[in-house]
């Protein structure tokens, strides 16, 4: 959970910190330095919302749990988390060239018709959607314990690697490029939203709400039990230590899915969530070289 807590926190504080540090730099630079305070009003605003958000959400969890209907509700937070940590990936992906440009012009429209209100507005928007997909998400990985994951050490971690990088980005001392950063960090986040993709499927088959053609595709529990307990019941069964820990299934289980006894559809589904990846990829990259082209085209005929 910490590990994922760190990544996810990681990625949504830098992307709120970019955006932010974007703003006040260019307004900085254009010698509009008094609108600064507005930004980062917006942004303040954004951060206590984000803990209202927090506090909300873990009240209709604890009401869904006295409710006996927590297992439900707990697949569909899954489901969604998978959906948005694959779009938010994405989405840096193919706005990360035209952030700066897009972030200028808005605040160029907000200077020019001295719209502070719009300003704070626009600051506050774009940190409350990084806070409120960083509970979303948590609730998903803590299976709704989300106070947990946002005092652990993932959570604290991430954000001051997150400032941190944003910090030396800005002062361009920052060796590594920005991009390389949301490369490596995205691969995980890919990997997460799979495991809870995964995860989900597993929880509706548990529940009967799916059916398995094939329960237990494969059973690994002899080299690497998912859970502590499937360790002690494997060496009780059979007489025999599994070769690696259950701390170390726990850990991937958590981080990435893993299952030492899949049903045929969770491997289907694991697969397919990457196979589906990398078509939405080689598309964008397609469509990319047509319209790198077709540029080049119009270039040569002018």
């Amino acid at each position: 959970m910490e590990v994922q807590a760190l990544l996810i926190m990681f990625r949504e504080v830098l992307e709120a910190l970019l955006i932010i540090g974007i703003i006040t730099t260019y307004l900085k630079r254009m010698d509009n330095k008094q609108y600064t305070k507005y930004v980062w009003l917006g942004a303040g605003l954004a951060v206590l919302a984000s803990a209202g958000v927090a506090m909300l959400f873990q009240i209709v969890l604890t009401g869904f749990t006295s409710m006996g209907s927590e297992m439900y509700l707990k697949i569909g937070i899954m489901l969604i988390s998978a959906l948005l940590l694959t779009q938010m990936v994405f989405w840096m992906a193919s706005h990360s060239k035209d952030l700066k440009g897009e972030m200028e012009g808005k605040m160029n429209g907000f200077i020019s018709t001295g719209n502070v209100v719009g300003m704070v507005i626009h600051s506050f928007l774009v940190v409350l959607r990084e806070g409120v997909e960083t509970v979303f998400f948590f609730a998903a990985i803590t299976g709704g314990n989300i106070g947990a994951a946002m005092q652990g050490w993932g959570a604290i971690t991430g954000v001051i690697i997150a400032v941190m990088v944003s910090y030396f980005f800005f002062k361009g001392t920052m060796k590594v490029p920005l991009k390389t950063f949301f490369k490596i960090t995205g691969a995980f986040i890919i990997l997460i939203a799979a495991g809870l993709f995964v995860q989900a499927i597993s929880m509706m088959q548990d529940l009967s709400i799916i059916g398995s053609v094939v329960p237990h595709l494969y059973d690994l529990t002899w080299f690497l039990p998912e859970h502590p307990i499937d360790y002690d019941h494997y060496l009780r069964d059979h007489g025999v230590a599994p070769l690696l820990s259950g701390d170390i299934g726990i850990f991937l289980k958590a981080l990435f899915g893993y299952s030492s006894m899949p049903s045929i559809e969770e491997v289907i589904a694991y697969i397919g969530y990457f196979v589906g990846i990398y078509l939405l990829t080689s598309n964008k990259g397609i469509e990319k070289k047509k319209v790198s082209n077709e540029i080049n085209v119009i270039k040569s005929q002018a």
